[in-house]
């Protein structure tokens, strides 16, 4: 089920964006096929929603008739995601060159941190790093603080597994029309500059400077914060607009003439006074007051918080696969709905599967298992 059935995906097993990219193609209906190392980790039932819906197969990847094993899987792929240091796939003797011979079509996803080239491309990183280098990190925090990283969302998922998403999927829509697949280098420095695009745009309108937290966007604004409330929790506004800055007003019981919305020199002021009638109310009084008007104002929820809001519940945002509760997919569709996701294969529990529905025969299959290629 879902708008992408029928397509199929290898996923080399890795960390952080690659599993994200492959957990959205297959949420959407994609034959994603995981490829794990033999070892150890194999029969593992691991609980990581980002490793839900698809089938695993454990390859000895030192193991010529395993690198044989993969390059055949390769054969009847439209895609693969690799998440490797430029150059591992190469010296495994499965880099682009080799793979396309088999498969012209196929679509070569590659995410790295760094990308392919470039002077830092060999370089160890994580996501606080790239979205550093990208210009992304150093204007997200409060006025007179160190920038805040932003968890990983802006680096691997964001600027990273999302971007190879959309790239992979690109890639196929173009090798239907020209018959021919290509490499797809996603990586997650440039999907961080990418995500930055409209500060780009708002710096060259000479409406956004460089100073951290004084912006419209950044918390520089009194009506752009959250607020604690007076239990200790706290509430988030959005009333950028001129009309739901005015509802703001009406609900939170301000005086209009004592809190003007656009003098720039008075924010900071604002926003001390504006804290001040916050925390007169706890954050579910604030709710009974404002929540679902043109306030542009929500809840600060907790993880364990989110999946129990009534909106959340509604919209089914939140799904139990396998005892733990995770996002269900998305995005929705009228016609192509997608499944509830399986909860994680054994690692290497699906190799009969996937090798047969790849047309592997039985005795071949055997063999593989005998010769240690696959676990």
């Amino acid at each position: 089920m879902g708008p992408l059935k029928g397509i199929r995906v290898l996923e080399f097993a890795g960390i952080g964006p690659g599993p994200f990219c492959a957990m959205l193609l297959a949420d959407m209906g994609a034959d994603v096929v995981r490829i794990d190392r033999a070892g150890p980790g194999a029969g593992r039932v691991p609980v990581d929603p980002l490793l839900r819906g698809r089938r695993s197969i454990a390859v000895d990847l030192k193991n010529p008739k395993g690198i044989e094993t993969v390059l055949r899987l390769m054969a009847g792929a439209d895609a693969l995601i690799e998440g490797f240091r430029p150059g591992v796939m190469e010296r495994l003797g499965l880099g682009p060159e080799v793979c396309l011979a088999r498969n012209p079509k196929l679509v070569y996803g590659r995410m790295t941190g760094w990308g392919q080239d470039g002077p830092m491309s060999q370089a160890a990183g994580h996501d606080i790093n790239y979205i550093a280098l990208a210009g992304a990190l150093e204007g997200i925090g409060r006025r007179g603080q160190p920038p805040l990283p932003p968890l990983n969302l802006v680096g691997d998922f964001g600027g990273g597994g999302m971007l190879l998403a959309f790239g992979v999927l690109a890639g196929l829509l173009e090798a239907r029309s020209s018959g021919k697949g290509q490499v797809c280098d996603a990586a997650m420095v440039d999907g961080a500059a990418l995500l930055m695009s409209m500060f780009w745009g708002m710096r060259a309108m000479g409406i956004w400077n460089e100073e951290r937290g004084t912006n419209l966007l950044d918390t520089g604004a009194h009506f752009y914060e959250v607020y604690e409330c007076a239990d200790g929790k706290y509430v988030s506004l959005g009333s950028i607009e001129p009309q739901f800055y005015a509802e703001l007003v009406k609900l939170g019981g301000l005086d209009a003439e004592k809190f003007p919305q656009l003098d720039r020199a008075r924010w900071p002021e604002l926003k001390q006074n504006l804290a001040a009638v916050f925390e007169k109310k706890t954050r579910d009084e604030w709710c009974a007051i404002m929540e679902g008007s043109d306030v542009c104002f929500a809840p600060v929820l907790a993880m364990s918080e989110a999946p129990k809001h009534p909106h959340n519940v509604a919209r089914r945002t939140f799904v139990e696969v396998g005892g733990v509760t995770q996002p269900a997919p998305a995005p929705r569709f009228s016609r192509t709905a997608p499944a509830v996701p399986a909860p994680p294969s054994k690692t290497g529990a699906d190799g009969e599967s996937v090798l047969a529905s790849f047309g592997f025969s039985a005795e071949e299959i055997r063999g593989l298992r005998e010769s240690k290629a696959i676990a």
